[in-house]
């Protein structure tokens, strides 16, 4: 569905940090929405690492969340995960220009990066919803650590050789004694991350679903569950080993035996904008290679 033609007043570009290639592509980008009459804002961290003067105000990614009407996003899905977590309590639209290797979140091209941008000017794009996690750790009782993931929320053995005892329970209810290298929690944008690689499932964003996959289990009975996406989880480490919750691979907190890690579905949500034609599947045939002629 087509979105009707916004007014997009003011737009944030934030880049990937220390890219001489994000950079290059800010440039023409930035001088191309001012020439439409645009406000451009550049992320303060994104100013700071390239060399070029951009000639627009630089902005904290709190000014962007209550002055940007949008956030162009240029790099590869790191970028955009960072980018969702820091704007999702201000619901500002996301929109993607890769740089990065996959893409899963970023459906611009470099090439085509000023046509995309001329479409979403003009209206030309589509919005989606995708759900986060909201974690906690509890140490006797008290919250130690809270942050939000886009992806996923892993908790593993951290810097130990061997494996860890996870009880795990849904909704209060007791699921089982996990014995693993530890369990991935993952949104439907996370399936097609870590956990696919972990052979979870992967869940189509419309699916309002989280995937609970085991890592390493001790038993191959453990097999990946997909709970309702109103569900929350908990994890309570079994002595006599310590742990590791990590959040979209980019925020560590180190547990300690008898910690419980509780997971649910966030409040605020992440609104993606996708140029004209983008299909889901689409993406996953080219980014996974289905279909693709063998190489020999």
């Amino acid at each position: 569905m087509i979105a009707a033609a916004p007014q997009f007043r003011t737009i944030a570009l934030v880049g990937k940090y220390q890219s001489p290639e994000v950079a290059e592509a800010l440039q023409p980008l930035a001088a191309f929405l001012r020439a439409q009459g645009v406000r451009v804002l550049i992320e303060e961290g994104t100013a700071a690492a390239g060399a070029p003067d951009y000639s627009c105000p630089v902005a904290s990614y709190e000014t962007i969340g209550m002055e940007a009407d949008v956030a162009i996003v240029i790099g590869g899905d790191g970028t955009m995960l960072h980018s969702a977590r820091r704007l999702a309590e201000f619901d500002v639209p996301l929109v993607g220009i890769n740089l990065g290797r996959l893409g899963f979140m970023t459906d611009i091209s470099r090439n085509a990066m000023i046509d995309g941008v001329r479409d979403l000017l003009a209206g030309k794009f589509s919005a989606e919803q995708r759900l986060l996690l909201a974690a906690e750790v509890l140490r006797g009782g008290q919250r130690v650590f809270q942050t939000l993931a886009f992806n996923d929320v892993v908790v593993s053995k951290g810097d130990i050789g061997r494996m860890i005892e996870l009880e795990v329970r849904v909704d209060g209810e007791f699921l089982y004694v996990l014995r693993a290298d530890g369990m991935i929690v993952a949104t439907p944008t996370g399936s097609t991350a870590y956990a696919l690689s972990a052979n979870g499932p992967i869940l189509n964003p419309a699916v309002p679903g989280i995937a609970l996959v085991p890592l390493c289990p001790h038993a191959l009975s453990y097999r990946p569950i997909t709970i309702s996406d109103r569900s929350t989880v908990e994890f309570i480490l079994l002595a006599p080993h310590d742990g590791a919750a990590h959040f979209d691979g980019q925020a560590r907190f180190d547990t300690r035996a008898g910690d419980c890690v509780r997971i649910a579905r966030a409040g605020p949500s992440v609104t993606l904008l996708h140029p004209p034609g983008y299909s889901y599947f689409a993406m996953l045939r080219e980014k996974l290679h289905w279909s693709a002629t063998p190489k020999h």
